[in-house]
């Protein structure tokens, strides 16, 4: 197998209501089963999902959780109206979003955008992968998968890779499962996270800094599929033993 990954140049700053599909289709020659990455920061910017700080009214809780992190108590009062679970409180704010990604600070960032203002995550990254795939079918007819990524730090491990957080014409894991290995041994918990590993692998030509290089496309992997949405990659609740540690954690801590 070869695999090889492109930046698609030229990529303008994005701004309100621009169209993420013909700004790629016009800076790059798509083929049938190309993985297109996306970093989630213009997926947000193009969608509007911008927030000037000084709009931003922080509340009771918001100014306390704020004080015991030494954080602007408005950044946290945004974490907060964009989280449907507060899983850690000190000493960062770990949270699950509105659609299941579970992060630090709901992945609202302050970087790569002008003046006082932070960006958001899009409100709905599958959503926001699904329509950027059709609109690239409607302009090319060329039948992509998409990925919307963003940096996540991981547990035990110092330094940030690449996830993703929306997914179109992707299966999110390849099931090793039932299949044998080479000595026969039949694998048991080979579930592989194929777009988070994709995620990655972009995250190196995407830079942190100032490259300016948002949108990478891999070719050679045929992983296309017409399935649609991240959420078979989290963890049933029932299964989330990590969650359930950090809980039980911090009611140890409060009693």
């Amino acid at each position: 197998m070869n695999i090889s990954l492109f930046t698609v140049p030229d990529i303008p700053l994005i701004h309100e209501g621009d169209d993420i599909a013909a700004i790629v289709c016009e800076r790059f020659d798509l083929q049938d089963r190309d993985i297109v990455i996306i970093v989630s920061t213009i997926v947000a910017k193009a969608e509007g999902r911008i927030i000037e700080l000084s709009d931003v009214t922080p509340s009771d809780r918001a100014l306390a959780i704020a004080e015991q992190n030494d954080r602007d108590p408005r950044i946290v009062q945004m974490v907060l109206d964009e989280s449907k679970e507060i899983i850690l409180k000190f000493p960062f704010l770990l949270v699950e979003t509105q659609n299941g990604n579970v992060c630090v600070n709901a992945g609202i960032d302050g970087s790569n955008i002008d003046g006082d203002r932070v960006v958001l995550l899009p409100e709905d990254s599958d959503r926001s992968a699904k329509e950027i795939r059709e609109e690239i079918f409607a302009l090319t007819a060329r039948k992509v998968s998409v990925i919307v990524t963003d940096t996540n730090g991981r547990a035990f491990r110092d330094g940030q890779t690449g996830v993703a957080i929306g997914v179109s014409g992707i299966t999110p894991t390849r099931d090793w499962r039932g299949q044998c290995d080479l000595f026969g041994k039949v694998l048991e918990v080979a579930n592989e996270a194929v777009v988070d590993e994709i995620a990655g692998a972009a995250n190196l030509l995407f830079g942190e800094g100032c490259d300016g290089t948002p949108v990478v496309v891999v070719r050679g992997l045929d992983f296309y599929a017409e399935h649609e949405g991240l959420r078979p990659i989290h963890f049933p609740r029932s299964e989330d033993v990590i969650r359930d540690a950090i809980a039980h954690a911090s009611t140890q801590e409060t009693g």
